[in-house]
């Protein structure tokens, strides 16, 4: 294989990986405003099983794709007139908070045990929707 058909090839590659990214980012948008959730759903098991990365670094990367699908999803949800500012605030102070305490507890879970909280957590929250 002579030097253009490797820059031919690295393009590619690096070209389907933006592409997978850009899906990936686009349906967890879509769920984020759809639903209010997606980035744990949708980012993490994204992270790790099409980009490898480590859970916790996904966990991580999720948090950071996450704030502009809320901002973008916010201003339209304010537009409907579907926000209680004060009980948003409020509620945010206390996200703050858990998010701080949740970060640093992360560091110190081991990676298996972080899918089996996540799995619970989803259980939980499914079991909740259903028996409403």
């Amino acid at each position: 294989m002579n030097k253009d058909d490797k820059n031919r090839k690295n393009k590619y590659m690096e070209n389907k990986e933006k592409f997978k990214i850009a899906i990936v980012g686009i349906l967890t948008g879509l769920l984020c405003g759809l639903f209010a959730s997606g980035g744990g759903l949708i980012l993490v098991p994204a992270f790790v099983y099409i980009f490898k990365q480590s859970e916790k670094k996904a966990r991580a990367m999720s948090v950071l794709c996450i704030l502009p699908m809320v901002l973008a999803s916010l201003v339209f949800y304010n537009k409907a007139e579907y926000i209680d500012w004060k009980l948003g605030i409020i509620c945010g102070i206390g996200g703050i908070i858990g998010g701080a305490i949740g970060a640093n507890l992360m560091k110190k879970i081991n990676d298996k045990y972080l899918v089996l909280i996540f799995i619970a957590f989803l259980i939980y929250a499914s079991i909740s929707i259903w028996i409403r």
